[in-house]
């Protein structure tokens, strides 16, 4: 190496050693989770480079030892900050300054190499000039370990042959230190013109950053961008962020309670706090999130709100990059829990560490929610573009009184002093809005989220507050709004505070898509959508109740409070129901109608238990489930809340299956309740079964309709529509002992497929037919096995592919086929399920406790057992191969999911025909089950 070139590459890496700071490298950081020294020893790479220059042979030997000294210091880098972070779990921001501290050495590094060595130029002309800038979140100075590594290389005009030779040679070394490099090589003009037509690139520069080279272009170029674009353009900056969050919403799910949140892109997350930065710094041209507390822009303590809820995400999306080893921001359920334990979160007072976390995280979402709720609307209202002249001569504006005022066609109040003095105000507020069809002003907003300590228990116990609120929930038509601006605020929890317990809470299984409050909040909107006519097509029996009448207030404050009591040891529904009898007279509700709520809240899962955990044609589950309904007043109520209940899990979990499951038992229940149930009786089912199987087949022949018609017993005919019947009728007419006859049809009522079995029987069939099925990835939401007086087996099946929807046409032809096979003895299901049967990754963080029971009293001749547990994919067929091998005949399965959960239910006999009467077989058969299920969820586990 020519000893001049030495001699400039060892002064830049002394000047590098003398000046490891952020901001262009000229001060070293104290405000970092270590001291600098420990996580880049400069002077020691300094070293360390300027032997290998010596050394090199040629450039790509050079390149070679300067990246492998790079990847020592980056690595040594890395684990010192991860250390320091794991033994400091919360204090995120001083270790994503150490990230990005880091990357700043790194690539200060190679830049010097590149420049001073590799493509030396000591008389640079003035178009030569090169200048280093991090943009976006780097240039922030904020990075989780994976972060990418955003680069803008700056030159006066355009690009010289020397500098797109140190460019080049710069990225190949970063590319080689396996960073994420996202860069850009343009001039000012070019970068002017470009933020100007696309507002990710004027974003980006923003938060632009020097790094290394010619420091006077770094600064042309923000005084350029300042003069020439920012200035003139908030109104359509903050346009564009609003359109741009709203549009990031809706593609990350639209709740800010998605139970697998995105850290950085959902809603509430760190983006949406960028976002305020963003702004922030286009309109004042702040530094600090700080400096906006100057400008009036958030109050001091809104600031600190947003100090905590930047630190806390910051340190979640730092803990899943630890673990996942690469760039994840999805907060999945595996990683949930892994994050929970290293932040140190742990089990207490009846719920899980991982549920303690979540509930922490979705609370300084809210948080998040409410700062960027107030400043974007602030700004928007400070900046915001005038309307055309004929819209604000055309639009109607709202009107109101004191101590209520419209101030930019938003609702605010005329006075604080006024709006104060009456602390039944701040309910007021929210009425007012209903009234007047407008969103609430920050200003507003602010002043409730101020003085909630004016609501206390004098307010909570006055009749004329609790007859507000109800207002809110029955007369504007959409409750939903009023609650959740209510629940944003805190005003929510604050007026009924045992509903503080729930918000934000997060329910650890993946049935669940939202935090309890907004499940709640979601059930109370599918209600008033059903009142509103909106879901006629879709839930006629619910509508049709509605339009003849119910006791509203009953119901609404049923839905309010019926999740109340989650989140502690004691059921949820008990403890619920007792909660309710103090909060359900306080809102002035009759002795009747508490005592209604209070059934209702007990019993909320009643109706969905029954409709899909049990047979329905059995006379006895109507009967139970009539007696303890009493009257078709409380089996109107407890069907609407049963479907708003379910409707408002998450999306897609309403589905006709469930629609018809709930139809069925409320008509039969309906009827029982109507004519007494005393009528229902399996003769009476078998004899109108029978009436209708002769009218469907009055075409058949006397001799052949004869046959069919005394073929089977009784449970036959109760158990199965009459559209089953007839497939079945035709399945068996003429068959012979050697055939196996399948029929596969979509059955548009269930959003199921049916597939019906017809042969002649012997033992563990039925374990045989769900093992095709499972081979074929078939979800089977109902079956039916019945044997017939000749001998011959009829199974009926109601299944759905893995997205819960009936099978295609075009994949009909391979589930026949793989069925038949299977069926034949071609395929052996347990050998070839072996392989498939495992759990994803991210269903492996939950607890499923098994728990089996038998019931001897819910059937006339069946034993029913019960098993929940774990669900996985070969579950049903470990279950019934074990009671088959163990000599039980299966009549029937009830299969339900609930997320992560499988309760599957088996109508029974012994090999005698009898019930399980004796609890030394009852024990022996558990102990065979559990046996099977923990086998399985071994062999799952992978």
């Amino acid at each position: 190496m020519p000893s001049s070139s030495l001699k400039t590459h060892r002064a830049a890496l002394a000047v590098l050693a003398a000046r490891p700071a952020p901001t262009g490298l000229n001060t070293t950081p104290e405000d970092l989770i270590l001291p600098a020294s420990s996580i880049f020893d400069a002077p020691a790479v300094a070293d360390q480079i300027a032997a290998a220059s010596e050394n090199a042979v040629d450039d790509r030997a050079l390149r070679t030892a300067v990246v492998g000294i790079l990847k020592d210091a980056q690595k040594n880098g890395r684990a010192a900050i991860r250390a320091a972070f794991l033994d400091h779990p919360f204090r995120a921001n001083p270790t994503t300054r150490a990230y990005s501290w880091l990357t700043d050495c790194l690539v200060c590094a190679v830049l010097d190499v590149a420049r001073n060595r590799l493509h030396p130029n000591p008389n640079p002309t003035e178009g030569e000039r090169l200048s280093v800038i991090a943009v976006g979140g780097y240039g922030r100075g904020e990075m989780a370990p994976y972060s990418d590594v955003d680069l803008l290389f700056l030159t006066p005009y355009k690009i010289t042959p020397w500098a797109e030779a140190v460019i080049e040679s710069s990225l190949y070394m970063l590319w080689d230190l396996k960073l994420k490099v996202g860069h850009a090589s343009r001039t000012i003009k070019d970068c002017l013109r470009l933020a100007g037509e696309d507002y990710t690139i004027r974003t980006s520069l923003v938060e632009y950053r020097f790094l290394t080279g010619d420091a006077d272009l770094s600064v042309t170029l923000g005084d350029r961008l300042w003069s020439d674009l920012f200035k003139s353009s908030a109104p359509d900056f903050i346009e564009a962020k609003l359109k741009e969050r709203g549009q990031r919403h809706k593609k990350q799910g639209g709740q800010r309670y998605m139970v697998e949140p995105n850290v950085k892109e959902g809603k509430g997350g760190l983006r949406d706090l960028q976002s305020l930065y963003w702004i922030g710094k286009y309109i004042h041209g702040v530094q600090d999130a700080s400096d906006l507390v100057k400008h009036k822009v958030f109050t001091q303590d809104e600031y600190e709100t947003f100090r905590q809820a930047h630190e806390f995400l910051w340190a979640v999306r730092c803990h899943l990059h630890l673990i996942a080893g690469r760039a994840q921001d999805q907060l999945t359920f595996d990683m949930q829990v892994q994050v929970a334990d290293a932040m140190g979160f742990q089990d207490r007072a009846g719920r899980r560490g991982v549920e303690h976390f979540m509930q922490a995280y979705f609370r300084h979402a809210t948080m998040v929610g409410d700062l960027t709720r107030i400043f974007l609307t602030a700004q928007e209202r400070t900046h915001a573009k005038a309307a055309p002249m004929l819209e604000r001569l055309l639009t109607r504006k709202p009107k109101t009184k004191p101590p209520f005022a419209i101030k930019h066609n938003r609702l605010t109040v005329s006075g604080p002093k006024t709006f104060l003095a009456d602390p039944l105000n701040l309910l007021h507020i929210f009425e007012e809005a209903m009234r007047t069809g407008t969103l609430m002003h920050p200003d507003a907003m602010r002043l409730i989220a101020a003085n909630l300590h004016l609501i206390d228990d004098t307010v909570r116990a006055d009749p004329e507050a609790n007859r507000i609120f109800m207002r809110l929930m029955l007369k504007y038509g959409n409750p939903e709004r009023a609650l959740r601006r209510m629940n944003e605020l805190n005003m929510l929890a604050t007026f009924m505070p045992e509903f503080a317990p729930i918000v934000a809470m997060m329910q650890f299984n993946m049935y669940h898509s939202y935090t309890v409050d907004e499940h709640t909040i979601q059930v109370i909107s599918h209600l008033s959508r059903i009142e509103r006519g909106e879901l006629v097509e879709e839930l006629p029996v619910a509508s049709q109740i509605i339009e003849a009448g119910v006791n509203r207030k009953v119901l609404y404050v049923a839905l309010l409070l019926h999740d109340i009591g989650k989140g502690r040891p004691e059921d949820h529904s008990v403890l619920g129901a007792r909660i309710s009898r103090k909060v359900a007279p306080r809102l002035g509700l009759s002795k009747k109608e508490c005592e209604t709520v209070e059934w209702l809240i007990r019993n909320h899962l009643l109706m969905s238990d029954t409709a899909q955990k049990r047979d329905i044609s059995e006379p006895r589950t109507v009967r139970g489930f009539a007696k303890a309904v009493k009257s078709k007043e409380r089996l109107d109520l407890l069907l609407l809340l049963t479907v708003c209940d379910i409707r408002g899990v998450g999306p897609g979990t309403w589905n006709n299956w469930k629609a018809v499951l709930l139809r069925n038992l409320y008509s039969a229940t309906r009827d029982a309740l109507d004519n007494g149930l005393e009528d229902l009786s399996r003769e009476t089912r078998e004899t109108v079964a029978k009436r209708a199987l002769r009218d469907a087949l009055a075409d058949w022949d006397a001799a052949d309709l004869k046959t069919e018609m005394n073929r089977h017993y009784g449970p036959y005919w109760q158990g199965l529509p009459l559209t089953t019947h007839v497939v079945f009728a035709n399945l068996l007419h003429a068959i012979s002992d050697s055939e196996i006859r399948v029929d596969l049809t979509l059955d548009h009522d269930r959003d199921a497929t049916r597939a019906c079995f017809a042969m002649v029987d012997h033992p563990g069939l039925f374990s045989r037919m769900n093992g095709a099925l499972a081979l074929v990835g078939a979800n089977i939401v109902d079956a039916r096995t019945y044997t017939s007086k000749d001998g011959y087996a009829t199974a009926a099946f109601w299944i759905q592919d893995a997205d819960g929807s009936p099978y295609e046409e075009a994949r009909l032809p391979r589930l026949r086929s793989m069925i038949q096979r299977t069926l034949m003895g071609e395929v052996v299901a347990s050998t070839a399920l072996k392989d498939r049967d495992v759990l994803p990754v991210r269903m492996r963080a939950f607890r499923v406790p098994t728990v089996i029971t038998f019931d001897n009293d819910g059937s006339e001749i069946y034993t029913i057992i019960e098993v929940d547990t774990r669900d996985r994919p070969g579950l049903l067929y470990d279950l019934t191969r074990t009671l088959a091998n163990a000599n039980v005949y299966i009549s029937s399965a009830v299969i339900a999911t609930y997320g992560e959960q499988a309760v599957d239910t088996f109508y029974v006999k012994d090999i005698t025909g009898l019930k399980f009467h004796s609890e030394s077989k009852r024990e022996a058969l558990t102990a065979k089950l559990r046996h099977a299920i923990d086998q399985g969820a071994e062999r799952a586990q992978g």
